[in-house]
């Protein structure tokens, strides 16, 4: 599955969550590189999700950003599938 697929198939997900504002983020030259590709906010957290395939890896300026949400208090995560995503936002806030 390639990464775009995942995240067409994260967002819709995140369509269907109530309390849920979630944006695609698009790299390129207007873009901020690093942030992750997906942010969101649900039910008042912060999530950023850095999608990879099963082989894909961060690169150092998008592990140093996960570094940086999680310091402010975000949630932030590389992730690989739709079930990932979910886990995490349901995982009880104290486990993030």
């Amino acid at each position: 599955m390639l990464e775009k697929d995942i995240v067409k198939a994260i967002m819709k997900y995140l369509k269907t969550m109530p309390r849920c504002f979630a944006w695609k983020e698009h790299g390129g030259m207007y873009g901020t590189a690093g942030i992750p590709d997906i942010i969101a906010c649900v039910d008042g957290r912060f999530y950023g999700f850095e999608v990879k395939t099963k082989t894909g890896k961060p690169t150092g300026l998008q592990t140093a950003t996960i570094r940086k949400i999680l310091k402010a208090g975000g949630v932030a995560r590389i992730v690989r599938s739709v079930d990932e995503v979910r886990a995490i936002i349901e995982a009880p806030r104290d486990e993030h």
